[in-house]
């Protein structure tokens, strides 16, 4: 049994890699700094052994290999020992492509926005097909308890992401991937911290249409002016998607305004009618996406329609942790001020003239940046109060450090509702002890941040159960 070892094994990617190799008969260990679920609770499902710090130590016995994660720099002692002592390594895209994605069939999802989501739902519909797919999700889709799954069949479906991929290759990590067929759900603006503007992006999209074969297969969304512009350089035939379009291959009709209700079309004639939990536009676009997919391959639609309405979602995707005193609380993995607004859209569409808290942790590497600096306060302005963290510097001087005071202020004009709509608080403690003095019966409240936050979700389980228990 080789032995792989993961350096940064709690990186939603990386966990997934480490289940795929166990799954594929590796001995698996791994490392990271900073565990928190719900990956260090999936690794330990797994039986993985997880070290809590780097150390060279780690390395003993040698292992036969080393994946190392995208967030590892040169200065780890694991890498350095590594190096060192002439042990082989490999960025996570070049392991999966060599050990999983082959000689078969990579279904890639891309896009700033909604790639989890409708990745988990293409491998829950080819699932309900009995395609027996492989997947490799960023996140965990609850239809299976884990983020990755060695194919049975020659399909597999990838989350395509545009990150780099390691210290020695800062090639996205989706150009591994060697999409045959590939979707391109939408483009935007992110990651800051490694790409200096949208054309920088747009450059690494157009890369990625180059590996897609003539006889592969694009599903753009027609809804995206930049999708639009970009299916323009493909090589392989491109089917479209849209919602209450009439120039598009797939098309859907929101039957109510929250998103729950929607009939799906193929060339203007009625498939069938989608009645499901998940609220917003943007996840009929990611449905729609899904769909689409599996039915240009033949899938049957009554199948379609199964998988879409069964599918239970993607842990911290709008997820309800508990609810006490009529009063719901969310864990929400939005880190974008456009999956901010259309989360809030959705969830203000279903709960109507109730009030709906926000609070945000802005943590990523761009989120903290200035990069969004003038579209955080109008991507939370349909939230009735919303709370910010101050960002932690890590690197950034002051002048380039997101300005929370004034998104704050900018909410804050032209209320007159008594105590201010938008506040600034030190982190997730703090903000857990201000929404247990100020939440009411029938309040809903998303909580975004994409990493633990204090464990704010446990403490205002804790202070809200003592109130109302």
């Amino acid at each position: 049994m080789p032995h792989l070892h993961i350096i940064g094994i709690c990186g939603t990617a990386m966990a997934g890699l480490a289940a795929l190799a166990k799954e594929r008969g590796w001995l698996v260990t791994g490392s990271d700094h900073g565990v928190y679920p719900p990956m260090s609770h999936f690794l330990k499902d797994l039986g993985i052994p997880l070290q809590e710090e780097f150390r060279a130590e780690n390395l003993q016995p040698p292992p036969d290999m080393i994946l190392v994660g995208n967030a590892i720099s040169r200065g780890n002692p694991e890498l350095e020992a590594a190096l060192e002592r002439g042990i082989p390594y490999r960025s996570g895209g070049q392991w999966l492509f060599e050990n999983v994605l082959e000689g078969r069939h990579p279904v890639v999802v891309t896009g700033t926005h909604g790639k989890t989501t409708t990745t988990s739902m293409i491998a829950r519909l080819m699932d309900t097909a009995g395609w027996r797919p492989g997947f490799f999700i960023g996140g965990i889709p609850k239809d299976f308890g884990l983020g990755a799954r060695f194919p049975q069949s020659p399909w597999v479906v990838i989350e395509g992401d545009e990150y780099d991929t390691a210290f020695f290759d800062k090639r996205p990590k989706f150009l591994h991937y060697h999409p045959k067929t590939l979707i391109l759900h939408n483009l935007e603006f992110d990651h800051g911290d490694i790409y200096p503007d949208l054309e920088a992006i747009r450059v690494q999209f157009r890369l990625l249409l180059r590996l897609v074969p003539a006889n592969g297969q694009i599903i753009a969304n027609w809804d995206d002016a930049e999708i639009r512009v970009l299916a323009g350089h493909a090589f392989a035939p491109v089917v479209t998607y849209g919602i209450n379009r009439d120039d598009v291959t797939y098309t859907a009709r929101l039957n109510s305004a929250d998103g729950q209700h929607w009939s799906l079309f193929h060339a203007q004639k009625e498939l069938f009618q989608v009645n499901w939990e998940f609220l917003g536009r943007h996840n009929v676009l990611n449905g729609l996406a899904a769909a689409a997919t599996c039915l240009h391959h033949r899938m049957e639609p009554a199948m379609v329609k199964q998988g879409l309405e069964q599918f239970l979602g993607v842990a911290r995707r709008l997820q309800e942790r508990f609810a006490i005193n009529d009063i719901h609380i969310y864990d929400d993995f939005a880190h974008h001020p456009t999956a901010m607004a259309t989360t809030i859209d959705g969830l203000k569409c279903k709960v109507g003239s109730k009030r709906v808290w926000v609070v945000v942790e802005p943590r990523s590497n761009t989120m903290r940046s200035r990069a969004h600096q003038e579209k955080l306060a109008p991507a939370l302005h349909q939230a009735d109060f919303v709370l910010l963290t101050r960002p932690a510097a890590r690197g950034l001087s002051p002048d380039r450090l997101l300005d929370v005071d004034t998104v704050a202020n900018t909410l804050n004009q032209g209320y007159h509702g008594g105590e201010a709509r938008a506040r600034v608080i030190a982190n997730g403690i703090e903000a857990a002890e201000y929404l247990t003095g100020h939440l009411k019966k029938g309040d809903h409240v998303i909580i975004m941040s994409n990493g633990g936050f204090d464990g704010i979700h446990d403490r205002l389980h804790d202070s809200l159960k003592k109130i109302y228990s």
